[in-house]
């Protein structure tokens, strides 16, 4: 019987954790489609009706965006009290359960304040960024049913304090990256530059000339910020932390999802807004914003076995 009570925890876990992203890529989607107001200025009814009377592609994806996150919505409560009654006792848990609900919550205000008043740009990109924090709970809440931290000795991990500041540095700073591709996409600022590395690779040195170029150079530059930031500590962490295959392995992972991340904006601008790329752009952000949260976690459990030893 605990046997079946575990295994459709996990089930509730994946298909959360799942549901979760899938609610980042269908924002990005309605965001990247202009399909915001599909719906009109109605909301929680698409434009007058429980379910909408005229199916056009851009109804079509804000309603599909609306159904997801309700659905998700209900899968994220179940497993967060279900987590609390079954793994209270792990000390992470109700701490992410709440994470994953409050800014589910608040992500789901703002889409709705959206459609029914408008908000600007700047209040927009926050948007995938509160959006981000509740996926990473759950992702966490997720990695925890799955005892992910037994499999891999991650419950033993002793971490320098040269490396935890560096992770949580890094890990603050990437929701600044978010931020400012967030507002890349809502400012339509995506094609302002069509040369990459730089806005004009004839002339890679001018200083931009108004603001949609200032906010997609400055996203730019902010990548590769993060991108030697990442590679710095990739090679600390295959230097000094071979024996500790989960610290070794992730970072060597966070490397490779950044540089795929940065592929993905290349061709955004090659390709010309090809979809596929830009939700695969969102996607690669998203996985390498949940890894930095569980490094965060593996920080608070070496704490946590360093006071034990002493």
């Amino acid at each position: 019987m605990q046997y079946k009570y575990s295994k459709l925890l996990k089930w509730i876990a994946f298909a959360t954790t799942l549901g979760m992203l899938l609610i980042l890529l269908g924002g990005a989607l309605v965001t990247k489609t202009g399909s915001g107001l599909g719906c009109g200025r109605n909301w929680p009814d698409c434009n007058g009706s429980l379910i909408p009377k005229e199916i056009t592609p851009e109804v079509l994806i804000e309603f599909s965006h609306r159904f997801v996150t309700g659905t998700v919505s209900i899968l994220v409560l179940i497993l967060v009290i279900w987590t609390w009654r079954a793994l209270g006792h792990i000390r992470e848990v109700k701490f992410l359960g709440f994470l994953a609900i409050f800014f589910l919550v608040a992500q789901a205000l703002i889409g709705a304040a959206q459609v029914l008043w408008g908000q600007g740009d700047f209040i927009l990109a926050l948007h995938f960024g509160i959006s981000l924090i509740s996926f990473a709970a759950v992702l966490l809440l997720a990695m925890i049913v799955f005892e992910v931290d037994t499999k891999f000795d991650a419950d033993k991990v002793f971490i320098a304090k040269h490396l935890k500041w560096h992770t949580i540095g890094v890990t603050l700073y990437s929701y600044i990256v978010v931020y400012t591709g967030a507002l890349v996409r809502h400012t339509e600022s995506s094609l302002v530059c069509l040369d990459w590395p730089f806005c004009n690779n004839e002339q890679p040195f001018a200083l931009p000339d108004n603001m949609y170029v200032w906010v997609q150079m400055g996203h730019r530059f902010a990548v590769l910020l993060i991108f030697l930031w990442i590679t710095y500590i990739t090679i600390h962490a295959i230097k000094h932390y071979k024996d500790q295959r989960v610290i070794y392995w992730g970072w060597i992972i966070a490397f490779i999802i950044v540089v795929l991340q940065i592929t993905a904006g290349m061709l955004i601008i090659f390709t010309r807004l090809n979809l596929i790329v830009s939700l695969l752009h969102s996607l690669f952000i998203s996985l390498l914003f949940g890894l930095f949260c569980y490094m965060i976690l593996l920080i608070a459990r070496s704490s946590h076995n360093e006071k034990n030893k002493k």
